[in-house]
C-alpha cells in the first residue's frame, strides 16, 4: 500500500525528470551508431529507481549488476555459478539496505525508504527485512520489464517504418505503448500455484498444482483483437494482461507507463531517422522477453 501510495504520489513529479533524463542520456550518444539498451533503455529505468529510492545516483551501475544477478535465480539458464552469483549480489545489496536503512532512520527524506520507515514507526509492523524485500521488488521488477518493453517497442516502430511524427500526441503515443505491451510483451510466460480447486475449459486443477501462464499468448488472441499478428500503432486501446491481473497486478504499471511513453517521444523526436544497423535478435532468458542488443543508426 505505501509502494503503491508513494508511487502514485511521484508520478506527475517525475514527468519532467524523467525528460530531463532522456535529453541527457542521448546528447551522450557517440558517433553515427548506437546500441540503444545499454545506452538508453537500460538506464533510466534503474536511475528513475535509485531517486525513488533515494540512494546515490552514482550507485545505478551497481543496482543494475546486483538486479541482473539477482533474477538469476529463477531463469531457465540457471546453474549453480549463476546461483553463486545471485546469492552473492542478493546479500551485497540487503547489507546495503541495512546500513543505508539505517542511516535514514536518523536522516528521514522524501524518499520510498523514508515513507517506509515513518510506517513502521506509525505501528505496521513492516520489519527492516520486510523494507529491503520491497526495495527487492521494485528494483528487479521496476528494472527488468520496463528495459524489455522499451527495447522491444522501439524495434517495432522502426521495423513497421512507423512515421516519427506520431509520437507528437501524447494521446497517440499511449495508445502506441498499450501497442508494444501487446504485440511484444516483456514477460511471456509465468507460472502460479492453484490455493483452490478449479476447472478452466477442459482442465482439472488441484489445489498446489502449479500453471503456466502464458501471458504472452493473450495479446494474439484472435477472439480479441482483430489481426493480432500485426503491429498496428493506431489500434484503439484494449486491455491488455502484460502487467498480470487481480491482486497480482504491477503495482509499478503507472510508473513504467509513464517512462515508456516519455522515452519513446523523447528519442523519435531527437532521433527521427533511426535505422536498424544490424538485426536485432531476442535473448534466450526465460521469463524474459527482451533483446540481446539493439543497434542503430541516428
Amino acid at each position: 500500500i505505501v509502494l503503491r501510495a508513494f508511487t502514485s504520489r511521484r508520478i506527475d513529479e517525475l514527468a519532467p525528470e524523467i525528460k530531463t533524463l532522456c535529453h541527457q542520456l542521448i546528447d551522450k550518444f557517440e558517433g553515427s551508431s548506437v546500441d540503444l539498451l545499454p545506452s538508453y533503455a537500460t538506464k533510466i529505468p534503474v536511475i528513475i529507481i535509485a531517486r525513488l529510492l533515494g540512494v546515490p545516483e552514482s550507485m545505478a551501475d551497481q543496482l543494475l549488476k546486483w538486479s541482473n544477478d539477482m533474477v538469476m535465480m529463477y531463469q531457465a539458464r540457471r546453474t549453480l555459478v549463476l546461483e553463486n552469483r545471485a546469492v552473492q549480489s542478493t546479500v551485497e545489496f540487503v547489507e546495503f539496505m541495512r546500513g543505508y536503512i539505517s542511516k535514514r532512520r536518523c536522516q528521514k527524506s522524501d524518499d520510498l525508504i523514508s515513507h517506509l520507515i515513518t510506517t513502521e514507526e506509525n505501528g505496521v509492523r513492516l520489519t527492516t527485512d520486510e523494507m529491503i524485500s520491497t526495495c527487492i521488488l521494485l528494483l528487479n521488477a521496476g528494472h527488468e520489464a520496463t528495459v524489455h518493453t522499451l527495447g522491444n517497442g522501439i524495434k517495432c516502430v522502426i521495423e513497421n517504418d512507423c512515421d516519427p511524427s506520431i509520437f507528437d500526441s501524447q494521446a497517440m503515443t499511449s495508445q502506441i505503448v498499450e501497442e508494444i505491451l501487446r504485440y511484444d510483451p516483456p514477460l511471456h510466460i509465468f507460472t502460479r500455484f492453484a490455493y483452490e480447486s478449479c476447472q478452466i475449459g477442459p482442465f482439472n486443477i488441484k489445489v498446489g498444482e502449479e500453471l503456466a501462464l502464458v501471458l504472452g499468448s493473450t495479446g494474439r488472441d484472435a477472439s480479441i483483437w482483430s489481426k493480432p499478428n500485426r503491429f498496428d500503432p493506431t489500434r484503439a486501446v484494449t486491455k491488455n494482461t502484460s502487467f498480470g491481473g487481480g491482486i497480482h497486478f504491477c503495482v509499478g504499471a503507472p510508473l513504467a507507463r509513464l517512462e515508456l511513453r516519455i522515452a519513446l517521444s523523447v528519442l523519435f523526436e531527437r532521433c527521427p531517422n533511426l535505422k536498424l544497423s544490424s538485426v536485432p535478435f531476442y535473448a534466450d532468458l526465460y521469463h524474459f522477453h527482451g533483446l540481446k542488443a539493439l543497434n542503430v543508426t541516428v
